[in-house]
């Protein structure tokens, strides 16, 4: 199954600076499948330790002297020698967060051996540690789930990937490869990223109800970590607000939307347990006015977004068995569809970066004007609206663009691309010429690299 973090991990491998990497990302996203498989093309040995499982071998790290650690890893892994052709991988190393000095000790004095850490549940180590971490000696990389050109490499497509990966905004799309596309959309949204659910139905020939049952695994496996929280939160309480995100995808959240007898301070612990662990995140609402986005965040105002679609559609009931290639296929899926769009917009930035999301909406009191997603693209905020079907207006994007003077906008729907010249008319604003491009859903790994080259030909022009 292949990912493109490996060409992340490539260039980190190759870095004359290199220091040690963590992964961070949630349960189950593939953290250790990446490492696993990086590791079997690029070192002639491995060495592995999963610190949950093995708790008793964070005893090998004990000392500062860092070359007899080494002579204990080696004995340890039965290994003749750790040098630089040595991948050593500590997974799950939130459950030893002494290991992290040994990381610092390897920067310090051996930086030519390579070294990987991964956890699921880091962000709890992170926030609440009693020791030193080893500050501006280790380097992050940020993990979600596949997306959706890595789910159709996974199922046997990567011609569509080539196509998808060379499209041009002037070329059209034939209406069978737009309806094939749509179709690989579709079963996206019922099996998602989740690297067990799409390994499930391929090694079932495409059995849906595999990928279901998958889905039903990797929830249940959340919740059972619920109890690692008890001394954080009523596990219960997290349970009920884990089980009630899915719902409320693509609004703004409202506590009461919960429970409305629960107090808002509890519920707001439990869904900050659950942003550490990666499996919820907030979609933050930005004022808009110029970048960085975050400057302007209101911290009060945000809406949900799960980890996965596929997740998503389960934890809905959505058991579809049945696809089609109607074009308005997802018409009544509009929260469904603006959590596939995010959760790849989410993981839109340079693997270093922390993911985050922003919308916007009007103020103004009486105002309904809301943009799905903010993004910025060449130093330019730039609004988002996702549609569901074909059509939709573009009422809130225009009142955007008429109040921020936006040079570019953008659309997904199931339609084909369209990129044209537009003008805004807004009642009492004055007139605003900008660049709107239209996209299907299935080409949003291509977006940022579709907008450069066009803003590019326009300049060009």
């Amino acid at each position: 199954m292949e990912r493109k973090l490996e060409q992340a991990l490539a260039d980190w491998k190759n870095r004359t600076n290199r220091k040690p990497l963590v992964i961070r990302g949630a349960r189950q996203v593939g953290k250790t499948f990446l490492v696993r498989a990086f590791a079997q093309q690029n070192f002639e040995s491995f060495v592995e330790i999963n610190f949950d499982r093995t708790p008793d071998k964070k005893q090998l790290f004990d000392s500062s002297d860092i070359e007899r650690s080494l002579q204990l890893l080696e004995i340890e892994a039965n290994v003749s020698a750790i040098t630089k052709d040595t991948l050593l991988f500590f997974d799950e190393i939130q459950a030893a967060p002494e290991v992290f000095h040994f990381l610092r000790y390897l920067y310090e004095q051996r930086p030519d051996i390579p070294v990987i850490a991964a956890g699921s549940l880091l962000e709890f180590l992170l926030a609440e540690h009693n020791f030193s971490m080893p500050v501006g000696r280790i380097d992050y990389l940020h993990m979600g789930p596949l997306d959706f050109e890595e789910f159709l490499m996974a199922i046997g497509h990567e011609k569509l990937v080539q196509f998808l990966g060379t499209h041009q905004l002037n070329n059209s799309i034939p209406e069978s490869i737009h309806k094939k596309l749509l179709y690989y959309t579709q079963l996206f949204f019922i099996i998602g990223g989740m690297p067990a659910a799409v390994q499930s139905y391929t090694d079932s020939s495409g059995q849906l109800s595999e990928a279901l049952r998958e889905h039903q695994s990797i929830l249940q496996t959340y919740e059972d970590d619920f109890s690692k929280y008890r001394k954080r939160t009523d596990h219960h309480r997290l349970k009920k607000v884990f089980e009630k995100l899915p719902s409320l995808i693509g609004n703004k959240l409202k506590y009461v939307n919960i429970d409305p007898n629960d107090k808002a301070k509890d519920l707001a612990n439990s869904l900050e347990l659950l942003e550490m662990a990666k499996i919820f995140y907030k979609v933050k609402h930005s004022s808009g006015n110029g970048i960085p986005l975050r400057a302007e965040v209101n911290d009060k105002m945000f809406k949900p977004l799960f980890l996965d679609i596929g997740l998503v559609s389960s934890s809905l009931g959505l058991k579809l068995t049945k696809l089609t290639t109607d074009n308005n296929m997802m018409v009544n899926q509009g929260a469904l569809t603006e959590q596939f769009i995010g959760q790849h917009l989410l993981y839109n930035h340079l693997y270093y970066e922390k993911p985050e999301l922003f919308y916007w909406n009007r103020e103004a009191k009486s105002s309904s004007a809301e943009v799905d997603y903010l993004l910025t693209i060449n130093s330019s905020i730039v609004p988002v609206e996702v549609k569901a079907g074909k059509t939709g207006t573009l009422k809130s994007l225009q009142v955007f663009i008429a109040e921020k003077k936006s040079p570019l906008a953008i659309r997904f729907n199931t339609s084909t691309p369209i990129s044209s010249e537009q003008t805004t008319r807004i009642v009492n604003k004055d007139d605003c010429d900008y660049l709107f491009i239209s996209l299907p859903l299935y080409l949003v790994c291509q977006v940022e690299r579709l907008v450069l080259q066009r803003i590019k030909n326009n300049f060009l022009q």
